[in-house]
C-alpha cells in the first residue's frame, strides 16, 4: 500500500518536502469555524446562563480534534469543510509534527472540558479559563496564522522546526513592507489612548438606549 493511501497517518507526503506536511490555509479556516462555534456557545453561557450549546460544542470540538490526531487530519470534518472553502487558494504547506503537538494540547484542554462540563455537569473558574485559552488559541490561528501551541514544540523536541507558517522558523531580515516605524507605533499608542478617552467621556451618552427612528415598535 502506498503511503498516501494509509488511513491512519498524520500529515501528507508532498513532493519537495522531506517530512509530512499540512495545508495551513485549511487549518486556519477550520480554526475560524471552531472559534465561531465556541464563541457563540460561550456567549450564550455568559448572557443567558444556558450551557446546552457549550456542551454540544465541547463534544464536537473534542471529536474533531481526536480524529485529527488519532486517525488522520484529512478525515477531520472541519478540515474537510475548510478544504472545500479554500479549495481555489494555493496551498501553504506547514510541517505536520509541530501541528500534531499543538493539537495534542487541544485534546488535553477539550478532554478536561468534556469531563468537567459534560460528564460531571459542572462549571468553575477552571472551565472558564480553559474556554478563554481555547478562544485565544483559535483566534490567533485563524486571524494571524500564529500557532501558539506550536511555540512550545521546540521545548520538548530536539532539532530544527521545519516549514512554519510564513517561514517564521527561518531567521532572515524583514522585507521593507514588514518593518514598523516609530510613527506607526505612536499611531497605535494614540489610538488606544483615544479609545480610553472615548470610554471615559462618552460612556454615559452611549449607554442611553436608541429610540425607534420610524416608530415601528408598538
Amino acid at each position: 500500500m502506498k503511503k498516501t493511501d494509509k488511513v491512519i497517518k498524520f500529515g501528507e507526503d508532498v513532493e519537495g518536502f522531506n517530512i509530512p506536511v499540512l495545508n495551513e490555509r485549511e487549518i486556519r479556516a477550520a480554526a475560524g469555524l471552531l472559534f465561531l462555534m465556541m464563541f457563540i456557545s460561550i456567549m450564550t453561557v455568559i448572557f443567558k446562563g444556558d450551557f446546552l450549546l457549550l456542551k454540544y460544542a465541547v463534544v464536537i470540538f473534542l471529536t474533531d480534534i481526536l480524529i485529527r490526531v488519532l486517525i488522520n487530519p484529512k478525515y477531520s470534518p472541519t478540515l474537510i469543510l475548510s478544504r472545500l472553502i479554500v479549495r481555489n487558494q494555493t496551498p501553504e504547506y506547514v510541517g505536520a509534527p509541530q501541528k500534531k503537538f499543538a493539537w495534542v494540547i487541544g485534546i488535553i484542554l477539550a478532554l478536561t472540558m468534556f469531563v468537567l462540563i459534560v460528564v460531571v455537569n459542572s462549571y468553575s473558574p477552571i472551565t472558564g479559563l480553559i474556554c478563554f485559552i481555547c478562544l485565544i488559541f483559535l483566534f490567533f490561528e485563524s486571524a494571524f496564522g500564529i500557532c501558539l501551541g506550536c511555540k512550545f514544540y521546540p521545548l520538548f523536541h530536539k532539532g530544527k522546526v521545519q516549514y512554519c507558517p510564513g517561514e517564521v522558523c527561518d531567521v532572515k531580515s524583514r522585507h521593507e513592507i514588514q518593518k514598523t516605524s516609530r510613527t506607526q507605533l505612536l499611531i497605535v499608542l494614540a489610538f488606544f489612548v483615544f479609545i480610553v478617552l472615548l470610554v471615559l467621556f462618552f460612556n454615559d451618552t452611549f449607554n442611553v438606549k436608541p429610540y425607534d427612528l420610524f416608530g415601528l415598535e408598538s
